[in-house]
């Protein structure tokens, strides 16, 4: 174990999915636990584990991630998600990487499946990540107060990317897909409600076309086929959906 290593995930009822998450985490000198009103059997499972769980319920969720950073005892902070699982070799570059570096943070690639298929091409704009800065010094690091893709602020220096990705099970078909692009609109929605600016109808409708050509194009999505379309699509769509509900759905708070 790395002493100086806390591995942080922040989960909501992930009782099928955690444990896999959470074994492949034994290399730092701490796992934390951040478990957001969970109403299944997730913190049984994670307490086999660790000891080290936070249980609350944060609507934002950029303060739930805040918690568990400040939570963490570690002088480094490892932050996964539930669906994503560290292979042995990124476990060891971690390791590496921390006990060299003279660095703040470091990003570490992701390999993105859909089921058991390995897409790499078309992520991003708000739908995907191919690499996200998930490794750095305590206090480098807050999330803004949003309730869906937080804004980051970073202090200090950011260090050389990490060579092994980490294995990021995002969704687990098509129609998972979809209920994520429903579950991520709602929730940009109340964040532009809470805003006062949705923004306007035509924009967010432009948007639709560079977002689809950012992700298809630009990032490659065409070379997936169609699940490179797909992401693409929902990319696309993400802002006026989210813009429609905000708009339509006032009453929903």
């Amino acid at each position: 174990m790395t002493p100086d290593l806390s591995a942080l995930v922040v989960a909501h009822n992930e009782e099928q999915r955690i444990a896999a998450c959470l074994e492949r985490l034994t290399f730092a000198g701490e796992i934390v636990v951040v478990l957001d009103r969970c109403t299944d059997g997730t913190e049984a499972i994670v307490r086999r584990f660790t000891d080290r769980v936070l249980v609350g319920a944060w609507e934002i969720e950029g303060d739930r991630r805040n918690a568990g950073i400040a939570y963490c005892r570690g002088a480094w902070v490892l932050e996964v998600d539930a669906d994503e699982h560290v292979p042995a070799e990124l476990g060891r570059e971690i390791v590496a990487t921390i006990g060299a570096s003279a660095f703040d943070r470091h990003e570490i690639p992701v390999d993105n499946y859909i089921g058991d298929r390995l897409v790499r091409y078309g992520w991003g704009a708000s739908f995907g990540r191919s690499a996200y800065a998930g490794l750095f010094r305590k206090g480098a690091k807050t999330w803004g107060r949003e309730r869906v893709h937080p804004k980051l602020c970073f202090t200090g220096n950011k260090g050389p990317r990490l060579a092994t990705p980490i294995a990021h099970y995002v969704d687990r078909d098509i129609s998972d897909m979809l209920r994520r692009l429903d579950r991520y609109t709602t929730a940009n929605a109340a964040d532009l409600r809470a805003s006062g600016d949705p923004g306007s109808f035509a924009h967010n409708v432009r948007r639709i076309f560079s977002r689809f050509w950012k992700c298809y194009v630009a990032r490659k999505g065409y070379r997936e086929g169609g699940y490179g379309f797909l992401i693409a699509l929902c990319a696309g769509l993400y802002p006026i959906l989210s813009y429609l509900k905000a708009t339509l759905e006032k009453d929903r708070g």
